[in-house]
């Protein structure tokens, strides 16, 4: 099988038409999320969890085992199964690469070398760390089964100065003004995925480039937009449509799934935020009962890390000590927290707020 040559940005014989229904829908959608974003009081905060579980799910398309509640339990313990641990430490960096972007955004717009200095963090002390993380490819790669020859692959991305030059074209694409931004992206997202222009870790750069790619347009006010619930849900589909456009040059089916996509999700992501911001409510009215000044504090800590220990909430959580243990046991009363095991000798207790986990796994 020979090195593929990817199609040159913007596609000049795309057939708008034949995707014309779900553009309107998924833009509206879209919008309709970014309106409900901005009235979230904390975002930092109340829409931290996601992130995670965003985290979480990219993770599991390229074969992580890792769930949010044992990523939680890990950061709040720093304990877990050995065989646990490098599953964990993935999810924490596509996390921490997530963030970063954010941050670097805001100095500067998308570029190769913001996406190199991600796709580092993301590899850092984890599986592919020995494949150059930080840069582009040098040599050919290939995507098929574990040990089978290059002949037998799947997939051959483009030859190094192929995928060169595609890359300089494709960030080109990104400060393009294209006719509609959602299908921009399926196509900023399928595009970087057919370069695969790391040795490991393409995957994973590609979905968290899909929130990055809409905050860069402006499309959402936080780049908070995650599709790998979805992606992850129909991953067979998901790779198909892909394989779709390197085999038969099908962009049409691609962008069908990947707007699709958006819709699905857009109303997830407004059901999930809709209901956090209802929880975060209620649990204002019931943490008021306890008389407490450093309410919103204690709700803010809990919002950020539903599973923590006594020792992480005296430290983090800007209450005073002297406050910190009453707090707790008054939470653990009015059942906001559940005590999910009682410390012994220098072993802090921990604790676990399952109504927004309830709301987080729910898709």
């Amino acid at each position: 099988m020979k090195p593929f040559k990817p199609d040159k940005l913007p596609i000049q014989d795309l057939d708008w038409s034949a995707f014309i229904d779900l553009m309107g829908k998924a833009n509206r959608y879209v919008a309709r999320y970014d309106g409900l974003l901005q009235s979230v009081p904390n975002p930092d905060v109340l829409l931290s969890p996601l992130r995670t579980q965003e985290a979480v799910l990219s993770s599991k398309i390229e074969g992580t085992q890792a769930t949010l509640e044992e990523v939680m339990e890990y950061e709040a313990d720093q304990y877990t199964d050995e065989k646990k641990k490098g599953d964990i430490f993935e999810v924490i960096n596509y996390r921490i690469a997530l963030s970063a972007g954010r941050s670097k955004m805001k100095e500067r717009p998308l570029s190769l070398n913001m996406i190199k200095q991600i796709h580092q963090i993301l590899m850092e002390g984890v599986r592919g760390e020995s494949k150059d993380p930080g840069n582009f490819r040098r040599i050919q790669n290939y995507i098929g089964t574990q040990g089978s020859p290059i002949e037998n692959a799947r997939f051959v991305p483009p030859a190094v100065p192929d995928m060169m030059e595609a890359l300089y074209n494709w960030e080109k694409y990104m400060h393009f003004e294209d006719k509609d931004v959602l299908v921009q992206l399926a196509i900023v997202h399928a595009q970087f995925e057919i370069i695969h222009p790391f040795l490991d870790g393409n995957g994973r750069i590609g979905r968290i480039l899909i929130p990055l790619f809409l905050y860069h347009k402006e499309i959402i006010q936080q780049p908070v937009f995650y599709m790998s619930n979805y992606l992850e849900s129909n991953r067979s589909a998901y790779y198909d449509a892909l394989k779709e456009i390197s085999d038969n040059g099908d962009w049409t089916n691609w962008i069908r799934f990947f707007l699709s996509g958006v819709i699905v999700q857009a109303e997830i992501n407004i059901t999930q935020t809709r209901e956090i911001l209802a929880l975060y409510d209620e649990m204002k009215g019931r943490i008021r009962d306890t008389h407490t000044q450093f309410g919103i504090q204690c709700l803010d800590f809990i919002f950020k890390k539903p599973i923590f220990n006594t020792s992480e909430f005296n430290k983090n959580s800007d209450v005073p000590r002297a406050s910190a243990a009453r707090l707790l046991k008054a939470m653990e009363e009015r059942e906001i927290i559940t005590c999910a095991e009682r410390g012994r000798g220098s072993r802090p207790s921990f604790y676990v707020f399952k109504p927004l986990l309830n709301i987080i796994n729910k898709s």
